[in-house]
C-alpha cells in the first residue's frame, strides 16, 4: 500500500493537511468530504466529492476502490466516523483528516467554492 498508511492500534487512521497537500499532489488518494451540501458549496477541497454522512451508506456502492479515500470534513468528527464505516466495508487505507478544511483554509490552501 503507500507508506502514508499508519495502522493504528486505537482510533482511527488518520493524516494530517501537510500530508493531505502532497498526497493530492501524487495523484494517490480520493477525497471524500462528508459535510452537508451548504457546507461543501461554502469551500472545499480541490478535486473532493461530496457526500454528506448520513448517505454514505446508500451511495457506497458508488463509491471507486481504485485509491485510498482520505475523508474529510469541518473538524475531523464526521469524517472519523466515516472512515470507519468504509473500513468496515472494505475500503483500504480510508484515513481521516484531522483538523478538517477548518485546517486545509487556516493553513492558507485554495478552497473550490
Amino acid at each position: 500500500m503507500f507508506s502514508f498508511l499508519k495502522k493504528l492500534t486505537a482510533g482511527t487512521p488518520s493524516i494530517d493537511v501537510v500530508e493531505l497537500e502532497v498526497l493530492l499532489a501524487q495523484q494517490a488518494v480520493r477525497v471524500l468530504d462528508v459535510r452537508e451540501d451548504a457546507e461543501f458549496r461554502s469551500g472545499h477541497v480541490p478535486g473532493a466529492v461530496n457526500i454528506p454522512v448520513k448517505r454514505l451508506p446508500d451511495r457506497l456502492a458508488k463509491l471507486k476502490r481504485d485509491k485510498p479515500y482520505a475523508v474529510i470534513c469541518a473538524s475531523g468528527a464526521r469524517s472519523r466516523g466515516a472512515v470507519n464505516y468504509l473500513l468496515d466495508n472494505g475500503f483500504e487505507g480510508a484515513v481521516t483528516v484531522s483538523g478538517g478544511t477548518s485546517a486545509w483554509t487556516r493553513g492558507g490552501r485554495p478552497i473550490v467554492r
